[in-house]
């Protein structure tokens, strides 16, 4: 499939300040769009100026939310190049979240070849401060102007881009994090596993919730019994007990994060033991009460690795290692970005030169 491109007659001034660009609030001159109707197939692929998008009240992504998503970034080098982590794995993921909420599947390598051109036609956008990259959101809505429970017969694929610094303000800071067990996010043989708008609806009542106790972040419990460690609302999360590093197995109510994925990788190839397992929050507090809980961290596109100085579990506060960054959490967001930056040698074969 060919890849019509037509360039905005009138770019928008680029920030000055790359300092100062947040998270998710500037987006680039360009965008990535492709239909789908049924019968036909995906088809009229196309790159064209960044702009708002028409759909009919009735649009069946407003009423019944059928759509999915994804985030990854490109990172500037210090010699010029531009890069994508791991981008095939988010692609993947897609397709997962597609079967899912029964959107016909993506073809995984046009995709990539789709963003690498979009990003070619924006590469200016790409930031070049430390720290910073450019977010790319993968997304596709159903479209069908038709109220009804049902499939999607058409639907939208896009891809906008975003210059971004730091997703928490803390940056590499350890954040807080508020342990939720009255709301809960997704259960086993939901769409927890799958990157879709319904599952991060239902997390902004507890958000808010944790934000007006300054808390940064909710840690999500099961939700059956409400006490197995699930996931962070925009990381999974990562304990260091005794030495071993503990992370919730994927239990279908639970993302597969690909910075999840790849910090596992990296700690195995340091000889590191790594345990995906069901993990209780009363065992963590234990842990934290018997001095055995040294680290905890989550991991996520948006932040790559995120230290956690703080846990409120029932009003239990768990300050962890002093409410600083601990070695291993340090190590593994040097290495991740080292790598995503061109800084280190990519000995995982993760990154795709755009």
């Amino acid at each position: 499939m060919n890849i019509s491109i037509t360039r905005t007659a009138a770019p928008k001034e680029k920030p000055k300040d790359q300092s100062k660009l947040g998270f998710g609030r500037i987006f680039t001159d360009h965008m990535f769009v492709m239909d789908y109707n049924e019968g036909e197939g995906w088809h009229d692929a196309r790159i064209v100026p960044y702009g708002p998008i028409s759909l009919e009240p009735s649009a069946m992504i407003f009423h019944y939310g059928q759509g999915i998503f994804e985030g990854m970034k490109a990172y500037r080098t210090a010699d010029g190049r531009t890069l994508l982590f791991r981008p095939g794995k988010n692609f993947e993921r897609a397709n997962i979240s597609n079967e899912r909420l029964c959107i016909p599947p993506i073809d995984e390598d046009f995709a990539l070849e789709a963003l690498k051109e979009l990003i070619r036609v924006d590469i200016d956008w790409v930031p070049t401060n430390e720290g910073t990259s450019l977010y790319v959101r993968p997304f596709i809505i159903a479209v069908d102007p038709q109220l009804g429970v049902h499939p999607a017969s058409h639907y939208l694929f896009m891809i906008i881009l975003s210059p971004v610094g730091a997703y928490y303000p803390e940056g590499l800071n350890p954040v807080k994090i508020y342990v939720e067990d009255d709301y809960v996010r997704a259960v086993k043989g939901g769409i927890g596993f799958a990157k879709t708008p319904g599952n991060y609806a239902a997390s902004i009542r507890a958000q808010e919730k944790a934000a007006e106790l300054k808390y940064t972040q909710v840690l999500w419990l099961d939700g059956v019994e409400r006490k197995y460690i699930e996931e962070v609302g925009t990381m999974n999360v990562f304990f260091v007990i005794d030495g071993t590093v503990v992370t919730p197995a994927l239990n279908g109510s639970i993302l597969a994060g690909v910075t999840r994925d790849s910090s596992i990788q990296l700690l195995k190839s340091w000889g590191v033991k790594v345990e995906e397992r069901k993990l209780g929050i009363r065992e963590v507090y234990d842990a934290y009460n018997s001095g055995k809980l040294d680290e905890v961290f989550g991991t996520g596109t948006a932040a790559v690795i995120s230290p956690v100085g703080e846990l409120n579990w029932e009003n239990h506060i768990m300050t962890i290692n002093g409410g600083k960054i601990g070695p291993i959490s340090q190590k593994l967001y040097d290495s991740i970005t080292g790598i995503q930056s061109g800084k280190l040698p990519d000995t995982m074969g993760w990154t795709v030169e755009v």
